[in-house]
Protein backbone atom coordinates (compact mmCIF):
# COMPACT_ATOMS: atom_id res chain seq x y z
CA UNK A 1 0.00 0.00 0.00
CA UNK A 2 1.39 3.37 -0.90
CA UNK A 3 2.25 6.16 1.51
CA UNK A 4 -0.68 8.41 0.61
CA UNK A 5 -3.23 5.65 1.24
CA UNK A 6 -1.69 4.88 4.64
CA UNK A 7 -1.66 8.57 5.47
CA UNK A 8 -5.37 8.90 4.68
CA UNK A 9 -6.21 5.74 6.61
CA UNK A 10 -4.35 7.08 9.64
CA UNK A 11 -6.09 10.46 9.29
CA UNK A 12 -9.51 8.77 9.31
CA UNK A 13 -8.43 6.68 12.29
CA UNK A 14 -7.34 9.86 14.11
CA UNK A 15 -10.79 11.41 13.53
CA UNK A 16 -12.60 8.26 14.71
CA UNK A 17 -10.37 7.90 17.77
CA UNK A 18 -10.91 11.55 18.69
CA UNK A 19 -14.67 10.94 18.68
CA UNK A 20 -14.34 7.79 20.79
CA UNK A 21 -11.91 9.13 23.39
CA UNK A 22 -12.70 12.10 25.61
CA UNK A 23 -9.73 14.37 26.09
CA UNK A 24 -8.67 14.27 22.45
CA UNK A 25 -9.76 16.94 19.98
CA UNK A 26 -9.04 17.36 16.29
CA UNK A 27 -10.27 20.62 14.81
CA UNK A 28 -10.56 19.57 11.14
CA UNK A 29 -9.82 16.85 8.63
CA UNK A 30 -6.79 18.83 7.46
CA UNK A 31 -5.47 18.76 11.03
CA UNK A 32 -6.03 14.99 11.10
CA UNK A 33 -3.95 14.64 7.93
CA UNK A 34 -1.28 16.82 9.52
CA UNK A 35 -1.34 14.60 12.63
CA UNK A 36 -0.97 11.51 10.46
CA UNK A 37 1.99 13.06 8.62
CA UNK A 38 3.68 14.21 11.84
CA UNK A 39 3.17 10.79 13.42
CA UNK A 40 4.69 9.14 10.33
CA UNK A 41 7.74 11.40 10.54
CA UNK A 42 8.15 10.95 14.30
CA UNK A 43 7.75 7.18 13.99
CA UNK A 44 10.33 7.09 11.20
CA UNK A 45 13.01 9.26 12.82
CA UNK A 46 12.46 9.66 16.57
CA UNK A 47 10.97 6.31 17.57
CA UNK A 48 13.98 4.17 16.55
CA UNK A 49 16.28 6.41 18.60
CA UNK A 50 13.99 6.16 21.63
CA UNK A 51 13.74 2.39 21.26
CA UNK A 52 17.53 2.02 21.17
CA UNK A 53 17.96 4.28 24.20
CA UNK A 54 15.36 2.37 26.23
CA UNK A 55 16.26 -1.23 25.33
CA UNK A 56 16.97 -2.26 28.96
CA UNK A 57 13.64 -0.89 30.23
CA UNK A 58 11.81 -2.41 27.29
CA UNK A 59 13.32 -5.82 28.02
CA UNK A 60 12.51 -5.57 31.73
CA UNK A 61 8.89 -4.67 30.98
CA UNK A 62 8.58 -7.37 28.30
CA UNK A 63 7.94 -4.75 25.61
CA UNK A 64 5.23 -2.79 27.40
CA UNK A 65 7.49 0.27 27.57
CA UNK A 66 6.94 0.65 23.83
CA UNK A 67 3.43 1.83 24.73
CA UNK A 68 5.02 4.62 26.77
CA UNK A 69 7.15 5.58 23.78
CA UNK A 70 4.05 5.66 21.58
CA UNK A 71 2.24 7.88 24.09
CA UNK A 72 5.24 10.20 24.23
CA UNK A 73 5.22 10.49 20.43
CA UNK A 74 1.48 11.30 20.51
CA UNK A 75 2.16 14.07 23.05
CA UNK A 76 4.92 15.49 20.84
CA UNK A 77 2.54 15.44 17.86
CA UNK A 78 -0.07 17.29 19.90
CA UNK A 79 2.48 20.04 20.58
CA UNK A 80 3.51 20.26 16.92
CA UNK A 81 0.02 20.30 15.32
CA UNK A 82 -2.03 23.22 16.58
CA UNK A 83 -5.42 21.69 15.72
CA UNK A 84 -4.74 18.50 17.69
CA UNK A 85 -5.11 18.46 21.47
CA UNK A 86 -4.47 15.63 23.94
CA UNK A 87 -5.21 16.11 27.65
CA UNK A 88 -2.37 14.23 29.29
CA UNK A 89 -0.24 11.14 29.26
CA UNK A 90 -2.94 8.52 29.99
CA UNK A 91 -5.15 9.95 27.28
CA UNK A 92 -2.21 9.78 24.86
CA UNK A 93 -1.58 6.17 25.92
CA UNK A 94 -5.20 5.14 25.26
CA UNK A 95 -5.20 7.18 22.05
CA UNK A 96 -2.16 5.31 20.73
CA UNK A 97 -3.72 1.92 21.52
CA UNK A 98 -7.09 2.74 19.95
CA UNK A 99 -5.46 4.43 16.96
CA UNK A 100 -3.36 1.34 16.24
CA UNK A 101 -6.39 -0.94 16.43
CA UNK A 102 -8.53 1.22 14.15
CA UNK A 103 -5.79 1.86 11.58
CA UNK A 104 -4.90 -1.86 11.54
CA UNK A 105 -8.55 -2.70 10.90
CA UNK A 106 -8.79 -0.23 8.00
CA UNK A 107 -5.45 -1.36 6.55
CA UNK A 108 -6.63 -4.97 6.63
CA UNK A 109 -9.84 -3.96 4.85
CA UNK A 110 -7.88 -2.06 2.20
CA UNK A 111 -5.56 -5.01 1.58
CA UNK A 112 -8.53 -7.40 1.36
CA UNK A 113 -10.04 -5.31 -1.46
CA UNK A 114 -6.81 -5.49 -3.51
Amino acid sequence: MDFLARLLITAVAVIITSYLLPGVAVDSMLDAVMVAAVLALLNAFLKPILIILTIPVTILTLGFFLLVINAFIILIASHLVHGFHVNGFLTALFFSIILSLISSFFTALAKKED
